[in-house]
């Protein structure tokens, strides 16, 4: 199986963790607000879309910011 560039990884790590994160949290936002409701998880989905149109572009370009920051903070072994 042919693999991607690398150079892919600076916008494929965020969009990907984007993904993950906002799936859980938005999945766990609706639970605890609707319950196991009707509608709970199509509501889920339109929250989970808006929440991932919001965190992949945050998290593109804030993870280089807190790389630095954490770079400052942290020892290299």
């Amino acid at each position: 199986m042919k693999k991607l560039p690398a150079s892919y990884l600076r916008f494929a790590l965020p969009m990907c963790t984007a993904v993950f994160m906002t799936f859980l949290v938005s999945g766990v936002a609706t639970w605890r607000a609707l319950g196991p409701a009707p509608g709970m998880v199509w509501t889920w989905m339109v929250s989970w879309f808006i929440a991932w149109l919001i965190a992949a572009p945050t998290m593109y370009f804030m993870m280089p910011i807190v790389r630095r920051w954490l770079l400052r903070i942290i020892e290299e072994g």
